[in-house]
């Protein structure tokens, strides 16, 4: 059989094996009342455990090996952190093994307690040619509870990890939540391909430089634009050029240094993401927030917030312009709903979530996951290929849900901790 240790730890945590007659190798009777806390830091796999050998009920810490012999392949004889070892469970029993003090561990072998079928249908989970995820075969026989419960889990994880990123931007910007929000806006801005320089954009120009200019709309586009570093060229239409005036007295007034313009991307975009254009439509943003994450903090209604990221009109130039010096047919550049939506989702669900957490307010959380559930679910690979295996989801707080299961979990076939996983290993399993 081709498993690992991983995969034992499963069995006995769920006691997923024979549990008729237990013995250990010498012949006592085992009764396991408590399996014990799967312990996933340093030390014995299973901590208060409550186990009777023979007629003694003992409480203490189960290890787990594939061979009792590598109890001392893993140097855990002369490791005080093992002494409270009540009982070395093992697939194969190949080598006695005694305690520091000499006396013989019990040890129960579980090599032949554990069903075929289990054992076929973890093989195929983790060593399945796939390609999509390793249940890609199961996972649409999966009940929709445990699926809905492990997208609550998911989701949660998700929002976890990334709120440790606001909480560290927040500590950098000493507390200032309005600036926080303000840079991890601009980097939405950007949608992944030009969020770096979006980012270094916002961080290389403060709000309180740009709120002494929002009285004057060019001003604030200069500041914009010539910060991200698209000013330094010699242009032919008119509108550029007073940028350009306007940015090289503010940049000398401010002492400030622009990015460079080779970090933008335009390769492989369609026109309407250019980084031109959402720079526009940043700046047009700009003009009409002030304070935006303290009114999205007062807005306890959907509608409130969508209204918060519409209307943004931007500058007439780009009306027919999707860069500088080049005539373009006549289109929209104002923000679309679907570009709202997206930065509902990655930037003020996140700030609610990070602000809930932080300030140990449930009900910043509660309105974090509310705005997901309103949310469309989003257009991408991965919740294309669940669609394809059967896993169809509506909301944003699912869709995202499945981005966290494929990176997390199915990407690194960490199905034995994965609750979907559990339910197929588990199906039928006699």
């Amino acid at each position: 059989m081709l498993f690992n240790e991983d995969f034992l730890r499963y069995i006995w945590k769920f006691k997923l094996f024979d549990m008729r007659s237990l013995q250990t190798i010498n012949g006592e009777v085992i009764e396991v009342a408590s399996a014990g806390m799967h312990n996933f830091n340093s030390g014995a796999d299973f901590q208060n455990a409550r186990i009777k050998i023979g007629d003694t009920t003992w409480a203490g810490n189960v290890e787990i090996h594939l061979n009792s012999s590598d109890w001392h392949k893993h140097n855990h004889t002369n490791d005080n952190a093992y002494n409270n070892v009540i009982l070395h469970v093992v697939y194969k029993h190949d080598e006695d093994i005694y305690t520091s003090e000499g006396k013989l561990l019990p040890t129960l072998e579980l090599g032949s307690r554990i069903s075929e079928a289990l054992y076929l249908r973890y093989h195929d989970l983790a060593y399945g040619k796939k390609q999509i995820i390793p249940c890609e075969a199961s996972i649409s026989t999966v009940q929709a509870v445990t699926m809905q419960n492990w997208f609550t889990r998911m989701l949660i994880e998700r929002l976890e990890k990334k709120s440790i990123t606001v909480i560290d931007a927040l500590k950098l910007n000493k507390g200032n939540w309005e600036e926080t929000f303000y840079q991890f806006l601009a980097a939405n801005f950007g949608f992944k391909i030009n969020a770096l320089p979006f980012e270094l954009m916002a961080k290389s120009l403060p709000q309180n430089i740009l709120g002494k200019h929002k009285s004057s709309a060019l001003q604030v586009e200069a500041l914009i634009f010539g910060q991200a570093g698209m000013l330094e060229d010699n242009f032919k239409d008119q509108y550029p050029n007073k940028l350009k005036t306007e940015y090289q007295f503010l940049r000398s007034k401010y002492n400030l240094k622009p990015i460079e313009k080779h970090l933008w991307k335009f390769l492989r975009l369609r026109p309407q993401n250019f980084p031109t254009v959402r720079l526009a439509q940043f700046a047009a943003f700009t003009l009409v927030s002030n304070l935006l994450f303290s009114k999205i903090l007062d807005y306890e209604e959907v509608k409130e917030l969508r209204k918060l990221f519409s209307n943004i009109v931007v500058n007439d130039y780009w009306v027919n312009h999707y860069r500088f010096d080049a005539e373009s047919k006549i289109s929209s550049k104002n923000f679309g709903e679907s570009s709202i939506d997206l930065l509902l989702l990655n930037t003020v669900s996140l700030f609610l979530y990070s602000y809930g957490k932080h300030h140990n307010q449930q009900k910043y959380i509660d309105r974090s996951l509310r705005l997901l559930e309103s949310l469309g679910v989003e257009s991408n690979q991965i919740v294309n290929d669940f669609a394809e295996l059967g896993v169809k989801v509506k909301t944003a707080y699912e869709s995202q849900a499945l981005l966290e299961l494929k990176s997390s979990y199915c990407n690194h076939k960490r199905c034995l901790q994965c609750g979907i996983g559990n339910e197929i290993l588990k199906l039928n399993i006699t």
